[in-house]
């Protein structure tokens, strides 16, 4: 299995600014790839100019800018312009899919964070100084930059990248491992369905209370974004130290609620999986159930929605989106693979207006949000607890119907 180890870097200052300009060279390649693509597709032969063209193209490239170009690793920049290639792969896959293609854009400076070396001694070197007191990682052009290891990586490197949050530097590595040794069994069985009111409902009865980190943190981010408002577009070099500081404000309070969410789903979907040896949870389509309303006609507005029934909507794509479903399901599914434990995702369809002991099913089971009380035989439970129940009796049909 692939395992993903991140650090944080602490370079000097001459290092961070080879780091700065190690990004900014390796955008500008990018953006470079990208205007031959369109340029050559724009011409009247309507050519298509694809990754091994490009990739010929480096030595040229580098003998040309030695300053720059030149300086860094081949392999990285090899890895820069797979990475533009994997970007119109997927263009042209939404294009036959009929879904909304977002033709590859340009990366602005700062928005162009990352540099990946695809192997670990080209270019590259994960902990270059063994024998010394402190962990160091070496980069071409960079040289040795102190890492903070605070855990021990385990297996093969395989893949070595410098990423920029902020003004932080990180090494992100990912490590070939061989199969972990499994927890031992708990004998005990759990169904989860997520909710945002509450963060999840377990089949047992319990919940996971929604911290609402984005919600908690609205009010500073909104006077933060209305001070970086207060100043004119500018590309980063022209900014003033006031507008940068602004800038580093609005980012560091978005990157406070990422990493508050991030911990919140790793601490929840640890404590399932050292309780529970088999977990089943509904496969939900995020991305459709946070897509916007579509248009309504509405009384006196032709082909428009409602305000009230868009501002609902918007409202709950918001929640949806700050609950970090997604994250969440991607780290439990993770840490359940390195625990030896099954996880099994199932069709969420009536889930929470199923009656558990008699199986009526009728929309009027649920007659409010959290209320769940059956029509047929009067059982009553939390909604959430009983979407839960459902979801676990799915997933055990399914783990019996297709046996590992």
């Amino acid at each position: 299995m692939i395992r993903a180890y991140k650090f944080l870097m602490r370079p000097t200052v001459g290092q961070q600014q080879a780091l700065a300009e190690m990004l900014r060279d390796h955008c500008s390649l990018y953006n470079g790839a990208l205007q031959e693509r369109r340029d050559a597709y724009r011409h009247v032969s309507k050519t298509s100019v694809k990754y091994g063209t490009q990739s010929a193209q480096l030595k040229d490239i580098r003998a040309f800018d030695p300053q720059c170009q030149g300086r860094w690793s081949f392999s990285s920049q090899q890895a820069t312009l797979r990475r533009l290639d994997r970007v119109f792969a997927a263009f042209f896959r939404r294009v036959k899919s009929g879904g909304t293609p977002g033709y590859p854009r340009f990366r602005g400076a700062g928005r162009f964070d990352t540099v990946e070396f695809p192997k670990d001694g080209d270019g590259c070197r994960w902990d270059s100084a063994a024998h010394g007191p402190v962990t160091r990682a070496r980069f071409q052009g960079v040289g040795h930059v102190k890492v903070n290891r605070h855990r021990p990586v385990a297996g093969r490197i395989k893949t070595v990248s410098v990423k920029r949050e902020g003004r932080k530097w990180f090494v992100v590595l990912t490590a070939e491992q061989e199969k972990p040794e499994p927890l031992p069994a708990a004998g005990s069985a759990v169904g989860i369905d997520l909710g945002v009111a509450n963060f999840l409902a377990d089949s047992n009865g319990g919940f996971v209370p929604n911290p609402c980190h984005g919600r908690a943190a609205a009010a500073r981010l909104e006077a933060a974004q209305q001070a970086l408002s207060r100043f004119p577009r500018r590309k980063a070099e022209d900014r003033s130290a006031n507008h940068r500081r602004a800038v580093e404000k609005v980012a560091g309070l978005h990157g406070k609620v990422r990493r508050q969410r991030l911990d919140h789903a790793h601490k929840t979907a640890l404590e399932l999986v050292r309780a529970h040896d088999f977990i089943a949870h509904e496969d939900l389509k995020i991305r459709s159930m946070s897509r916007a309303v579509a248009p309504k006609p509405g009384p006196g507005r032709p082909g428009v929605s409602p305000p009230d029934s868009a501002a609902a909507k918007s409202g709950l794509n918001r929640s949806i989106m700050e609950a970090g479903w997604g994250v969440f399901l991607t780290i439990l599914t993770g840490k359940a693979e390195s625990a030896g434990r099954a996880v099994i995702a199932v069709d969420p369809r009536n889930t929470s207006r199923q009656c558990p002991p008699c199986g009526h099913t009728a929309a009027e089971n649920r007659p409010t949000r959290e209320r769940f009380h059956c029509v047929a035989c009067g059982h009553t439970a939390h909604a959430d607890t009983v979407a839960a129940v459902n979801v676990l009796r799915a997933g055990l049909v399914r783990r019996e119907a297709n046996p590992a």
